[in-house]
């Protein structure tokens, strides 16, 4: 398997070169700047595949550029990429990307991790060189499995829908027609493993990701609306991937399979009393509780299209919700066991601040706000304030830094100095800036839609460039005055360096690519 990804990181890698000669918006100049700043404060205690002395070279060689007004958001956007590429690691099994820096005790081969693939691959994504990304995928499908002990099912997981994801900005036929058997198989395993008699799943909090939690705990098998949305998530895109590869059996199977876990997600874990996702305990008695991951059935775009459930929402930027100066808490702050578990000894989801968390609720935030009618009181300004204050976040005595998890009140990373945490990928960032910030929205069709969350009046100039999407070179260009870029005024699009789309205002655009 690792032949043929190579082969075709090969192939992408030459249109890649080709286009990288045309002419960009933004030139290479703030990447290395960035990138000089990082390696000057970097102690590089571990040195994996792309070592801070080749950063520069191979970031050019990968990543889309960014340019905004918001200096705390395009700095962490390539302080991300920075460290994303820490945890490239190339093996006897092909490449990977870690979850913590120095090694773990609790991982796999290789230091290998699951506990957050589907960050990791929707971030990866966007990488040019797609072999990095296939090889890690082709792992978890082909080589964990022959290990003494799999790690892939240690915590739940949305990689089907992270995979067709990832084909809908690399549309690979051959690599998801070689996936799809493997992902329906695992799929299959899940259901065997976690699936109750009532056909929702169940799961203990640490498998989730999410241990010392208020509503859980790390023997208690509650049905919880991460694997129930991830499992939903995972149904919908196997569908669409056997839809993609001729195969309409596993089409059908898995489109009812959807339907009715739909279904019984809003049936089961709506709690009504609460306006909310919940938790449901072992006794069928909800775990009255308002968590953050009450969220997620919205970034697989689960619930159903009502004010209702919007209504949850509202809950976001309540003081008393999950409000708080440092970013989006775990648990709402009213509840009597906000923040209770302690801290540092594990990981508590006890109302502390997750990057993990904040990136899901992004993203589900950012599918209210494009994809559905009912928003309740949730609009664009929400979503940017929430990621300017993600992006600030990302901050230890004054450098920039990324780690576990973080005191709501005073930024404190409740790691301490722990070498594990430090470049915790964990989460993403980029993903959030190129998909939903800009709002590039990947599509199967030769349409290409950009749906921008910038606050009307937010900012008047920003540049998405050198995004490598369905074999072209995007540039997506916001110029209100013209005098940023000279370009002209207005948002301009360009496919391989010539214009597609042209407008006086910044909104929702579909334009067609070329062929």
């Amino acid at each position: 398997m690792i032949k043929k990804t190579f082969f075709t990181g090969f192939f992408f890698c030459v249109i890649g070169s080709a286009f990288a000669q045309q002419k960009h918006v933004l030139g290479f100049d703030k990447l290395k700047t960035y990138v000089n700043s990082f390696n000057k404060t970097d102690t590089e205690t571990v040195k994996n595949y792309v070592t801070n002395d080749h950063a520069y070279e191979w970031l050019t060689k990968n990543v889309p550029l960014f340019d905004c007004p918001d200096s705390a958001i395009q700095k962490i956007y390539y302080y991300r990429w920075w460290t994303f590429r820490k945890h490239l690691k190339q093996t006897p099994d092909g490449f990977i990307f870690t979850e913590f820096i120095t090694p773990v005790s609790f991982t796999g081969v290789y230091n290998s991790s699951s506990s957050a693939l589907g960050h990791q691959i929707y971030e990866g994504r966007w990488l040019h060189d797609p072999q990095y990304l296939n090889q890690y995928i082709n792992f978890w499908l082909y080589v964990d499995p022959k290990q003494k002990k799999p790690h892939l099912h240690a915590f739940s997981s949305w990689i089907d829908d992270a995979v067709y994801n990832y084909y809908l900005v690399n549309p690979d036929k051959k690599f998801v027609q070689q996936a799809l058997p493997l992902l329906n198989t695992d799929y299959h395993v899940w259901e065997t493993e976690k699936q109750l008699p009532s056909k929702l799943f169940w799961q203990f909090d640490v498998r989730d990701a999410m241990e010392e939690s208020i509503s859980g705990g790390r023997k208690v098998k509650n049905i919880r609306p991460t694997i129930n949305s991830y499992m939903y998530g995972n149904a919908v895109a196997l569908s669409k991937m056997a839809a993609l590869t001729g195969n309409d059996s596993l089409k059908t199977k898995y489109t009812q399979k959807a339907i009715d876990l739909k279904k019984l997600v809003q049936d089961s874990l709506w709690n009504d009393s609460a306006s909310f996702f919940e938790v449901r305990k072992p006794d069928g008695h909800f775990a009255n509780a308002r968590e953050e991951l009450g969220f997620i059935p919205w970034y697989f775009k689960l619930p159903d299209d009502k004010p209702a459930y919007a209504k949850q929402w509202d809950q976001l930027t309540d003081t008393k919700g999950f409000n708080a100066p440092w970013g989006i808490t775990t648990a709402e702050r009213r509840h009597p066991l906000f923040r209770t578990h302690g801290t540092g000894h594990g990981c508590e989801w006890d109302g502390a601040v997750w990057p993990f968390a904040t990136t899901q609720t992004l993203k589900g935030l950012a599918t209210l706000l494009t994809g559905y009618q009912s928003k309740g009181t949730m609009t664009p300004g929400i979503f940017y304030n929430e990621l300017h204050k993600y992006a600030l976040s990302h901050i230890k005595r004054g450098q920039p830094y990324l780690g576990e998890y973080q005191d709501e009140k005073t930024g404190y990373w409740l790691k301490g100095d722990n070498p594990r945490s430090s470049y915790y990928n964990h989460s993403g960032f980029c993903d959030l800036i190129i998909s939903d910030l800009v709002g590039l929205k990947p599509r199967e069709d030769n349409l290409l839609e950009i749906f921008p969350l910038i606050p009307k009046n937010q900012w008047k100039w920003f540049a998405l460039d050198n995004v490598l999407y369905h074999g072209h070179t995007i540039s997506v260009v916001w110029d209100k005055n013209g005098t940023k870029y000279h370009k002209g005024k207005g948002f301009i699009i360009y496919a391989d360096g010539k214009m597609i789309s042209r407008s006086t205002q910044l909104k929702h655009v579909l334009v067609k690519l070329p062929v």
